[in-house]
């Protein structure tokens, strides 16, 4: 089928404006301006069962109608802030086709009745930023943003805010005190960002992807976005495909209609793994995931499949680890990730993250006792449930999710330096 995110890949030059207006860009922003009020957009977004694709997979229509009625000003921030390993997807659409997302921005703002919305980009994407900028004064010259949108009585201000390299600043609380300048940490919920946002107001916070889907939404309906996908995970996922692979990317594909088999070995996707070696570990959502092994190629790829077999799909960021690999070794590398990462305001994490990298640490010096093995769940079980943000949370996870699968090698060096 013709890609729907991506479509980048199949019509060249895309991202300038004339080119995508030519291929039916902006015609969905007419549509909702002259004939839809903002109850109906919402509605439409609801009704195709659109997930949010930032990687908590929460209906987005649902989303959007939490905001309270009648309280204004209100905010979209879009969490540009891609930071989890693997994870490029976001990247490719603001550099190739930013003006679909742009347009998915505006319309989004309409839906929610917001004149001001925030792109808070990561501060290591500054080409992407700069392509943004320049599509934003694109769709204000050609009277698709600012003061009154397509001659409508409707305005929208788009600011596009460069973050500061913080894994930290993903998580939607940090990520708006570090928009209003302050340290990024994440606040205690409740309150929640659509009654108490930026600054104060109620603010609605999606991800790039998520908002590049909301165009074809609006321009073909609701219902063709739901014969794509999966009863319950409807619509296209775009899925970034790295590690031990011979054709690493993006690939784009309806939720459920493709396996981990297909997304690794197909010959339109990632064409198997390097050196033709065998498939040991699979991560389906960068380090934040248990997990998976070659047992789970034939795993479909969508959110309930991929839970099922004991993981999370997330932002479909999908790293593959060959015969190789050396799992505790990695796991310590996934474990440094997350101690550099934490923001440090909550206990269980800052120190628990701390105990994890320390007890990797011994295990692959040489210096871990069989103890050291069996504290690496205690020390996550006093993470989970415990932290204000979901990074403490996903530090376990290459606890979990290797010590199921690989416990024996944990073991081996243990053994092999006489400790055991």
């Amino acid at each position: 089928m013709d890609k729907i995110i991506l479509r980048n890949q199949d019509i060249p030059d895309i991202a300038d404006i004339d080119v995508y207006v030519r291929n039916g860009g902006y015609a969905a922003l007419k549509q909702v301006i002259e004939t839809m009020t903002f109850e109906q957009v919402t509605d439409a977004v609801k009704a195709s069962g659109l997930k949010g694709r930032g990687g908590a997979g929460f209906p987005t229509g649902l989303k959007w109608s939490f905001l309270p009625k009648g309280v204004l000003p209100r905010y979209l921030v879009v969490n540009a802030d891609e930071s989890e390993p693997g994870t490029f997807k976001d990247r490719e659409i603001m550099e190739k086709n930013p003006h679909q997302f742009i347009e998915g921005v505006i319309i989004s703002s309409y839906a929610i009745q917001c004149n001001h919305a925030f792109i808070y980009i990561r501060g290591e994407y500054p080409l992407a930023a700069r392509i943004l900028e320049k599509a934003v004064e694109e769709a204000k010259t050609h009277g698709y943003a600012g003061n009154k949108v397509l001659g409508s009585e409707y305005n929208i201000e788009i600011t596009v805010h460069r973050g500061a390299g913080a894994y930290i600043c993903g998580e939607e609380t940090a990520l708006l005190d570090s928009l209003e300048g302050k340290l990024g940490m994440p606040r205690v919920k409740p309150p929640f960002p659509a009654l108490v946002g930026l600054y104060g107001k109620p603010t609605v916070i999606n991800n790039v992807e998520t908002l590049a889907n909301v165009p074809p939404i609006i321009a073909k309906g609701a219902d063709w976005y739901k014969s794509i996908g999966t009863e319950k995970s409807t619509g296209p996922k775009v899925f970034c495909v790295s590690g031990h692979v011979k054709r690493p990317g993006n690939y784009e594909a309806p939720l459920g209609s493709i396996t981990l088999r297909d997304l690794i070995y197909g010959e339109n996707f990632a064409q198997g793994v390097r050196g033709d070696k065998k498939v040991k570990g699979i991560l389906t959502a960068g380090a934040s995931a248990p997990m998976l092994t070659a047992e789970h190629l034939d795993t479909k790829l969508d959110y309930e499949a991929v839970a099922a077999a004991g993981s999370i799909l997330g932002s479909a960021s999908i790293i593959v680890l060959d015969e190789d690999t050396d799992i505790p070794w990695a796991a310590q590398k996934m474990a440094e990730f997350f101690k550099h990462e934490s923001c440090g305001k909550c206990t269980p994490c800052r120190e628990g993250t701390y105990w994890l990298l320390t007890l990797y640490q011994r295990i692959n010096q040489g210096q871990a006792s069989q103890a050291d093995i069996d504290m690496l769940p205690i020390v996550a079980s006093q993470m989970v449930g415990r932290t204000l943000c979901p990074l403490g949370e996903f530090a376990t996870s290459p606890v979990t999710g290797t010590l199921r699968w690989f416990k024996s090698e944990y073991e081996a060096k243990v053994k092999s330096n006489g400790h055991g």
